[in-house]
């Protein structure tokens, strides 16, 4: 918005500050950042008046979880106010991605929002049913990816080889789609312990604030052999708003929580790296980058899968930061050294762009 009213109004040397992507990338972060930290207690207080006993908490979790009773959830609110707001200030808003993403975004969060309603007037952990959320999300991310592709090819790039491609033709509207609504699920799935979604997703946002910078680049995206992007660019500045955002929140967050994210957080910004990845047309690596997503969302399939088959669970409880939990791992030593496995993939997704 202010990218736009710069120019309307010809203030020539805001104008010409504000035209740099990195610039307005570096304000959507501090944006976020001072918005979050600002609303943070009041809000906070809001939800634990309203809500009473806070999010339900499962009883056949790890016992130490039981302390948690009374946390207010639907944190991710906070995530969602000053990630719009420093999104429209920031970002330039004739851009087709941007509505993309924000769409994504909000109707994900809006997903979550009413299942953490549902769980805590219910009292519940169960919320709204699966297939009505799935639906939902796929409703949301199928307007998102008819924008997107509106904008570039439907080919699937494959990292570590220039110019490599799967041409998917229409098959690409679902794959978007997909991936979209898988990421958000991820990092729900991720979203339970204090601090554990928040930090990797900070970090993989700052992974694809530099593959967005890049692909929207004609010159680095050649040099590096990587699919160019026009206007991709600004996807980097809501990586930065992501950032700013998330940092905020787990300024609260941070253990002992004094909030949790909930679905409306988790979902929002899962979905959010999904829409950033399909627009940047760097799907393949969103799955090293969100490595850690990957692995909690396979530890669940595999647990299912192979229970349902034999009767017996292969982890002690999914998804696999639980199991952890059980061989005796502090809360806080799993969270930290999750983060740092989040870091390490996080730069093996980067080390793709050049090693081509």
């Amino acid at each position: 918005m202010l990218y736009l009213i710069a120019h309307y109004f010809h203030f020539e040397g805001l104008a010409n500050l504000i035209r740099y992507q990195t610039f307005r990338a570096g304000a959507a972060l501090m944006t976020a950042l001072i918005i979050g930290l600002l609303i943070g207690p009041r809000f906070i207080n809001m939800l634990r008046v309203r809500q009473g006993k806070g999010q339900p908490i499962r009883e056949d979790g790890p016992q130490s979880h039981l302390a948690k009773r009374g946390t207010p959830t639907m944190g991710g609110l906070m995530i969602l106010i000053s990630l719009v707001i420093s999104m429209l200030l920031w970002m330039d808003l004739t851009n087709p991605f941007v509505w993309a993403c924000l769409a994504v975004t909000g109707g994900f969060g809006l997903i979550g929002f009413l299942d953490d309603y549902d769980k805590v007037k219910k009292r519940s952990t169960a919320g709204v049913s699966s297939k009505a959320r799935l639906l939902g999300e796929f409703a949301v991310a199928g307007v998102a990816a008819w924008i997107i592709v509106s904008q570039v090819s439907t080919n699937l790039y494959v990292p570590f080889l220039s110019d490599r491609y799967i041409p998917l033709g229409p098959f690409y509207y679902v794959f978007a789609a997909v991936v979209m609504v898988g990421f958000g699920n991820a990092v729900n799935l991720t979203d339970g312990l204090d601090g554990l979604a928040t930090m990797p997703v900070v970090i993989a946002a700052a992974a694809f604030a530099v593959i967005a910078y890049l692909a929207g680049r004609a010159d680095f995206s050649a040099y590096l052999g990587i699919p160019h992007v026009p206007r991709a660019g600004d996807l980097a500045i809501l990586c930065a708003a992501i950032m700013g955002a998330c940092l905020a929140f787990l300024w609260f967050n941070a253990p002992p929580a004094a909030v949790f994210m909930g679905d409306t957080g988790s979902l929002a910004l899962g979905g959010a790296l999904g829409a950033i990845a399909v627009a940047s047309h760097h799907e393949i690596v969103l799955l090293i980058v969100g490595g850690l997503f990957v692995m909690e969302t396979a530890s669940v399939i595999i647990q299912v899968a192979v229970y349902k088959r034999t009767g017996k669970r292969v982890f002690k409880m999914a998804p696999i930061h639980h199991h952890f939990e059980q061989l005796g791992w502090k809360e806080s030593t799993v969270v930290i050294r999750f983060w740092i496995v989040s870091i390490v993939l996080a730069l093996i997704g980067l080390s793709t762009l050049k090693l081509r």
